[in-house]
């Protein structure tokens, strides 16, 4: 009788186990699992040492802001965050307005066709993805329009993932995924009909530069729509609990410096863009697109737990507690930062590349 009850223990422990780490770990059916995560191109033994490194760059902030040291900058945080972005969000490395009636997976999804609506990707068109992380966005709006979408990311690991799910999907022979800096794109000029970036140029050191290579490579008379990171007009920079959450906010999600929402429309006629619309998608009727953040405690620890124990096991390398822990915190000044109105990550600028060539101001 006792071996019985010994086996009927162990069973529900391995039952509890199974359930704790395989059904709660994915955050759909096509993410990542709790025993899958890695360092990205990171090597197991090297993912603590990479997220002390990339600690030391807050420790000289003259080097974050310097644009050939950004994409090391940039690449490592992403090695570091892209298989607990896929575990715990999803496919789509980005926010959306909360809708009534919507799951976050739906919310998510028309937020990414609206880009598609706004550049009119149709199909024929080849549309630049700027920054396309795991290709979340990249695969809807290619279902959506019918367009070819060619993606770049900096992270080789990206790349890989952004494959398999694009060869998972049966869209391998229309998305593209290009491994290579957004500051200087390996895309000839005037080779798209249209581009998008989805809360992506944010890690670019100058907005200006970034912007400068996708006017360039688009054709004349096309549309780039951008959801940018930026601080409002409601942002003290006096304020110490504003920069307390602006900075938390910088250090958590790898970005060498917020932009002013009222400098976005005045970059982009920089370098020639048509400005055409612009406005802050979080603002009303679009409901608060930090609810997502708020999960319970319960949820959090419980997958903290796990992911203390994956490394104490040697199942996940050492060092993903800690990024986990920063990304928590991250969690915590984003919400505030919505809560606040200080920061929105979806000022939406639309803009038009002339049809008659424009002399760029390079001031």
């Amino acid at each position: 009788m006792e071996s019985v009850a010994i086996f009927f223990t162990g069973a529900l422990l391995l039952g509890g186990l199974y359930w704790f780490v395989c059904v709660l770990g994915p955050a759909e059916q096509k993410g990542k699992r709790a025993t899958d995560l890695s360092g990205g191109s990171i090597t197991a033994d090297k993912v603590q040492d990479k997220y002390r490194q990339y600690w030391s760059f807050f420790r000289r902030p003259s080097e974050i802001e310097t644009k050939d040291r950004v994409p090391d900058f940039v690449d490592t945080f992403y090695n570091l965050v892209t298989d607990i972005y896929e575990w715990g969000w999803g496919q789509s490395f980005h926010f959306s307005p909360s809708v009534p009636g919507k799951s976050h997976r739906d919310a998510t999804r028309l937020h990414e066709e609206m880009a598609a609506d706004l550049i009119l990707a149709k199909p024929g068109h080849r549309v630049l993805d700027v920054g396309c992380g795991v290709g979340g966005p990249m695969r809807a709006i290619a279902s959506h329009s019918g367009a070819k979408i060619v993606g770049i990311t900096i992270n080789e690991y990206q790349v890989n993932r952004a494959e398999a799910h694009n060869k998972k999907a049966g869209l391998d022979g229309q998305c593209e995924v290009v491994c290579g800096n957004f500051l200087e794109m390996p895309f000839p000029a005037e080779s798209f009909d249209g581009a998008y970036s989805i809360e992506a140029t944010c890690h670019a050191p100058r907005l200006q530069d970034v912007y400068s290579e996708i006017f360039r490579v688009l054709k004349p008379g096309a549309f780039y729509v951008s959801y940018e990171w930026v601080t409002t007009d409601k942002y003290r920079p006096e304020d110490p609990a504003h920069v307390e959450v602006i900075q938390g906010i910088e250090r958590g999600d790898a970005l060498p410096g917020l932009r002013g929402q009222s400098n976005i429309a005045a970059t982009a006629q920089k370098v020639g863009f048509e400005v055409v619309e612009e406005r802050d998608l979080a603002q009303p009727p679009a409901g608060p697109w930090w609810t997502r953040l708020k999960m319970g405690r319960v949820a959090y620890w419980r997958n903290h737990i796990l992911v203390t124990i994956l490394a104490a096991l040697g199942i996940a390398p050492k060092g993903t507690v800690d990024v986990h822990e920063m990304l928590f915190k991250t969690a915590g000044y984003l919400t505030r930062g919505g809560e606040t109105g200080i920061f929105t990550p979806m000022h939406m600028i639309l803009c038009r590349k002339p049809n008659l060539p424009v002399k760029p101001n390079k001031a």
